[in-house]
Formats: C-alpha cells, structure tokens, sequence
C-alpha cells in the first residue's frame, strides 16, 4: 500500500505546480480514474503492486496524451469551452448567464474580488474556460497588443 501511495505521490508531482483550482476536467477526471482505479491494489483482494502502478501510469500517460492533443485546433475546438461574456457595459447578459448556469450572486462575488462596487462599474465580465470570472472595469483603458516574432536572419542558413 505504501509503495501505491508514494507512486500515485511522484505521478501527481508530474502535473507541476497547478493548484487544485487551476486542474483541467482532464485533470479532473484523471484523478478520480486514478482513485477508483487504483483502490484494488489497496485495500481490495488484488494485492498486486504491479497491477497498481501499470494502472497509474497507463492513466498518465493517456492524460498526458490528452494534455497534448488538446492544444491541436480540432480537438481545441470540440474539447475547450470558449469564454463567455455574461456582463456588457453595466448589465448582465441573462440568456448567457441561466446557459452558463451562473447566477447574480456568483457574479457580484467576482465583481467585488476585483475592488469594484457593483455592476454598473463594469465594462466586460467573462466566463473564463477554467470556470474564474475576469472583469474588465468601465474605466480602464483598453488597449490592444500586437505580439511580433522577428527572427534575426544568419547568414549560412
């Protein structure tokens, strides 16, 4: 059971620094496929090592894979919710909202986090994909950013 333990420890080492708050659904779901997975091995009548630690890190590897198709513009597409803008210039977006299953109360907590009074302070709030609300305050200035690679060009290349 110790060994199970310390390598489900070193797997999730493996995901770096994220906060529980910043995992993924993948993440997520990794997790608890990992718990009810690996429970056998533990306390259950497979007492096999080897069978655990195939199982933690079959379902590493496939969360890695997952991780990294992801970020392919397909699977971004099907796999990522995009944000959603649930505030405009001072009023909530109702329909977004109710679809978003976000209500008034959740909103004005955000809203409040970011220093501002209420809802007519706002410019632009958006659902964020990690489930976090932005608020854009309707007396900040927007401004937009062009990111440029320049590459130095070297001669004998």
């Amino acid at each position: 059971m110790a060994v199970i333990y310390i390598a489900l420890l070193l797997v999730l080492r493996l995901f770096g620094k994220r906060e529980v708050g910043q995992f993924t659904l993948f993440d997520l779901v990794f997790i608890l496929l990992v718990a009810n997975a690996v429970q056998p091995a533990m306390t259950g009548p497979d007492s096999s090592l080897l069978g655990g630690v195939i199982i933690i890190v079959s379902l590493v590897g496939l969360n890695f894979l997952i991780g990294r198709v992801q970020n392919l513009p397909y699977f971004k597409k099907v796999l990522a919710a995009p944000p959603t803008v649930i505030i405009r210039d001072g009023k909530y977006l109702q329909n977004a909202m109710n679809r978003e299953g976000i209500d008034t109360d959740e909103a004005e907590t955000a809203i409040r986090e970011h220093g501002l009074d209420s809802v007519g302070d706002v410019q632009l709030g958006v659902l964020e994909p990690d489930g976090s609300i932005s608020i854009v305050p309707t007396d900040a200035k927007m401004s937009r950013t062009k990111h440029r690679v320049r590459r130095r060009y070297k001669p004998g290349r």
